[in-house]
């Protein structure tokens, strides 16, 4: 497939620099991310902040670079449908409440199917499939 690897470069930046800034917002927020979650019914709200705040920041720096990006992208895109389902499904913006966050569930889920592609760590020592 031509510009495939560039193409996935593009995901990867996208996704990756917007949960990196989103998680390290998070963890230099752990308190206000606490109350909120518990405010919306997460449960176990204070460990699932640290959790998502982690994931969130290690895992975008794992998109970016493009190293194992399996997990880490199906994480993401996990924290996306719980994100839509407890805050942006039935809140006052709507549709265009939620657009971004469908946005990074998909981009999310096709790194995870596609890989981190050439461009990548990864294809940098080697370790992508040969398409």
């Amino acid at each position: 497939m031509k510009n495939k690897n560039f193409a996935l470069l593009l995901l990867r930046l996208g996704v990756g620099i917007i949960f990196i800034v989103a998680g390290w917002g998070k963890l230099t927020g752990i308190e206000n991310v606490q109350a909120f979650f518990g405010n919306v019914g997460i449960p176990l709200a204070g460990f699932m902040a640290w959790v998502v705040a982690l994931v969130e920041f290690i895992g975008g720096i794992m998109v970016l670079v493009g190293y194992k990006v399996e997990l880490p992208s199906l994480l993401l895109a996990f924290i996306m449908v719980v994100a839509i389902l407890t805050v942006k499904l039935g809140g006052d913006g709507g549709f265009s409440g939620m657009r971004i966050d469908i946005m990074l569930l998909l981009t999310s889920l096709a790194i995870a199917i596609m890989g981190s592609g050439g461009y990548s760590l990864e294809g940098m020592l080697g370790k992508t499939p040969e398409d």
